[in-house]
């Protein structure tokens, strides 16, 4: 298996798949190595919108605007981003919108960068406290059902749902 560091994998290139299956068709984005497959796949597709932002607060608002239009989106960010977004998570609950994020963990295991690890930690107890589901991925077997689940749960049921990639399921950054 190769990292999110490495080549893609096969889950990866599931992922993609999936999301389009799903009708996703908007995949905004901070860049990020554990997200590079995804990122790459949506700017190739001639049917998809790809937004690079500036800050995981802005893919938010992009997302609630894009249910707004009929549309269905998923915002990609590194669990650092998390904190970034607390005051825009509110819209979500209080707007009633869905939102399906998902999110490549570090300061998990077997981080070796202690910064990361203070965020990853709160990532989880962050995102519920805002009124999100939280879902976890840890191995390439759950990917699937796990991000069909927050998507069934965010657009049939307007909820905010967060899947988080572990870094058991994505790797540890090596430095």
């Amino acid at each position: 298996m190769t990292t999110e560091y490495g080549a893609a994998v096969p889950w990866q290139e599931d992922l993609f798949t999936l999301l389009r299956e799903n009708d996703v068709n908007l995949f905004c984005y901070v860049p990020d190595g554990g997200h590079k497959t995804l990122i790459n796949r949506s700017i190739e597709d001639p049917e998809v919108i790809s937004v690079p932002l500036t800050t995981e607060e802005e893919g938010v608002a992009m997302c609630a605007g894009a249910h707004l239009g009929g549309k269905k989106a998923v915002l990609l960010m590194q669990s650092s981003g998390v904190g970034n977004c607390v005051n825009m998570f509110a819209l979500i609950k209080g707007g009633q919108f869905p939102l399906v994020t998902l999110v490549t963990m570090r300061g998990e295991f077997g981080e070796m960068n202690p910064w990361q690890v203070p965020m990853g930690t709160a990532v989880q107890p962050v995102v519920e406290a805002m009124g999100m589901h939280c879902l976890r991925a840890e191995s390439s077997e759950e990917v699937g059902p796990t991000v069909q689940a927050a998507l069934n749960m965010a657009y049939k049921s307007n909820q905010g749902v967060a899947v988080l990639l572990t870094q058991k399921l994505i790797g540890a950054k090596a430095f």
